[in-house]
């Protein structure tokens, strides 16, 4: 029999208001032998005669371990008729291995793609596999954002371009964290998202405030539910954050505890609680659920969506029960005492720390290295200044008289000491409140943090996330909310090893082109002005 298409994913989010559903499937270590993989591949095999399932999504080496590609399987359901989500990491390739990429799968007809930066790597063949991080997670939705849907050399449209999807992670418990995840999640929308997937975490609560932020900051795309039926030994890892950006609080997981005690196991709790996520996902507004789960059978997954329909006329009951945050955890927006969920105004105290006196008090408290620098930027960095000016003749000069070694010498002497600076040539310190990204992120993140800190803390070494200390140190100067305001940073590699200063007064690197362009649209706008008056005279 041959197979029938169901609608794709992209005409179900975009053309209808059905709440979707989307199932996860994680590739294997040699995805036709292993057993959780074969169980994994004969689930979505079943899974492909469910109306209900809008799509299934394959993960790219999820956790860092080197897994089979998702490209074959994704291959096989989508000749079933069953639209898939490919996941796309950063960790393991340039930007051209990326584009590449690009081109496969929409050569493969896989039109769908979850845009992420990638878990650090775990493991390797004789000894830790080197990680490649050339863009992020924003770089590669930019890079995505208009890759195939121009017209081909005859004229004619190609198909749509890829349906792109984003994560971001709410479940977070320091205020840097949680409001920097939503200011990234604004720099991924206006770089070509087209979805939204959250990362994991047991909090309606917390769902509320995702749905709420970007209503309230006009994103508007769909977002999806991340559902994920835990088992006692997955509610651990969670627990003791042995998965980057899953969160599963002391409170949840006594509470699983208990539940696994009894004669089932804890099955039937797991199977009610990922029930009753669905049934608060559906009346909280989401546009779907993402259901996931460790070899998640078809059954499983049918009886889950079976018990959400009968939870349905309960779910703000079922919301205001299950809010399993970490303690201490914060929220943007004040609580609803009738709902537990938020409201449109800020808590009262974040809206105190947003105040005049209390930035000002927190000016009083900073370090005077970060004044000098900013002070330092101000007279010498800042395009349209004397100092600016003063220094692009200075650098034109020293390229003229071919004495650009010495200089670059010169600069390494004040940038190593002070920033640690691993000269890139395409300089983000006035990005990252002069932290250096090259040198204080693993993953080199140069628009906003990726999902995988904990409490402030890196992922992958032990010492405070650079971007968690940018949003500190930019909060009582009022700059905090604007720090992603701006053009995705893709780091020039062209520009390694020659001098950053040059570069930038030169307009090569990012910042100098940004400058060199402002100054552009400046002077067309002088132009057309006095162009105008000339015309009216």
């Amino acid at each position: 029999m041959s197979p029938v298409a169901k609608p794709p994913l992209r005409t179900r989010l975009v053309e209808t208001d059905e709440f979707v559903t989307v199932t996860e499937i994680v590739p294997s270590h040699g995805l036709a032998l292993d057993p959780p993989a074969r169980r994994s591949l004969e689930a979505a095999r079943a899974l492909v005669e469910d109306p209900r399932i809008a799509a299934i999504s394959i993960t790219d080496s999820a956790g860092g371990h080197a897994m089979a590609s998702p490209v074959p399987l994704a291959e096989e359901l989508l000749a079933k008729g069953q639209d898939v989500i490919v996941h796309v990491a950063c960790r393991d390739r340039s930007r051209n291995a990326l584009l590449s990429l690009a081109w496969e799968l929409e050569a493969r007809g896989i039109r769908n793609v979850l845009a992420v930066s990638g878990d650090h790597p775990v493991e390797g063949m004789g000894g830790l596999s080197e990680p490649v991080f050339d863009v992020d997670s924003v770089g590669l939705l930019a890079l995505y954002r208009d890759l195939v849907n121009e017209p081909g050399p005859d004229g004619a449209e190609h198909a749509p371009g890829l349906f792109l999807g984003a994560a971001v992670s709410p479940f977070k418990r320091l205020e840097s964290e949680v409001v920097l995840q939503y200011l990234k999640l604004g720099m991924k929308a206006r770089a070509g998202a087209d979805f939204v997937i959250p990362q994991l975490g047991y909090d309606a609560r917390k769902w509320d405030e995702l749905l709420r932020w970007m209503r309230l900051h006009g994103i508007r795309l769909p977002v999806l539910a991340n559902v994920y039926v835990l088992t006692r030994t997955v509610a651990r890892l969670f627990n003791s954050n042995a998965i980057p950006g899953c969160v599963v609080s002391d409170e949840l997981l006594a509470i699983v505890e208990r539940a696994a005690g009894g004669p089932d196991k804890g099955k039937t709790f797991f199977t009610e609680l990922a029930a009753k996520q669905v049934a608060i996902a559906r009346g909280l507004g989401f546009r779907g659920a993402y259901l996931a789960g460790h070899s998640l059978p078809a059954a499983d997954v049918d009886r889950i969506l079976a018990l959400a329909e009968t939870f349905a006329p309960d779910w703000p009951a079922l919301a205001k029960e299950l809010q399993h945050s970490p303690a201490g955890t914060f929220f943007v927006y004040r609580r609803d005492p009738a709902t537990g969920l938020g409201t449109d105004e800020l808590d009262p105290r974040y809206a105190r720390s947003l105040t005049p006196g209390a930035r000002a008090r927190a000016r009083r408290r900073g370090s005077l290295a970060y004044r000098a620098n900013r002070l330092t930027h101000d007279l010498a960095f800042t395009p349209g200044t004397p100092g600016y000016r003063a220094a692009t003749r200075f650098y034109e000069a020293i390229e003229r008289y071919h004495l650009s070694r010495p200089a670059h010498v010169l600069e390494h002497a004040v940038k190593v000491p002070l920033f640690d600076c691993r000269d890139c040539g395409d300089c983000s310190l006035p990005d990252v409140a002069y932290l250096c990204p090259e040198s204080q992120c693993p993953k080199g993140e140069r628009n906003g943090p990726c999902g995988g800190s904990h409490d402030g803390i890196c992922e992958v070494l032990p010492r405070p996330c650079v971007w968690v200390r940018a949003y500190d140190r930019l909060k009582p100067y009022g700059e905090e909310l604007t720090m992603l305001d701006r053009e995705p940073v893709l780091v020039d590699n062209a520009l390694r090893r020659p001098s950053a200063w040059a570069n930038t007064f030169l307009g090569r690197d990012h910042y100098g082109r940004e400058a060199a362009a402002a100054a552009a649209r400046d002077a067309a706008q002088a132009a057309a002005q006095d162009a105008a008056k000339e015309t009216r005279a």
